[in-house]
């Protein structure tokens, strides 16, 4: 099996308008990825973290990445391919409720 990360972008709007039983279908799907070994967390206030040249941690509050939806959260799951992986991806509740999610493979 192969790890991805998975990276959910949303926000509470998107959330709200998609209906309840669609949304607790995803968190359902979420719940047996968890029972299944998926490492997931809620994205916090983010820490930017330099050190150049190794002569002097600098930290800056706030994301590096931009985008137009927050980020919200994080997975790492395994998958035996990419195919599964988005399949996986797809029925997260960042990728239902009209946000969107990131599959990244780790190498």
């Amino acid at each position: 099996m192969q790890k991805f990360v998975m990276i959910g972008y949303g926000d509470r709007e998107g959330y709200d308008r998609t209906a309840v039983a669609v949304r607790d279908a995803t968190h359902a799907h979420d719940a047996k990825l968890q029972k299944d070994g998926a490492l997931m967390g809620i994205a916090g206030a983010p820490v930017q973290v330099r050190n150049p040249n190794s002569a002097q941690v600098e930290t800056a509050d706030g994301p590096f990445m931009k985008s137009s939806l927050p980020v919200a959260g994080f997975s790492i799951i395994e998958a035996a391919n990419l195919a599964e992986a988005v399949d996986m991806a797809s029925r997260t509740p960042c990728a239902v409720a009209h946000g969107v999610v990131e599959v990244w493979p780790l190498k």
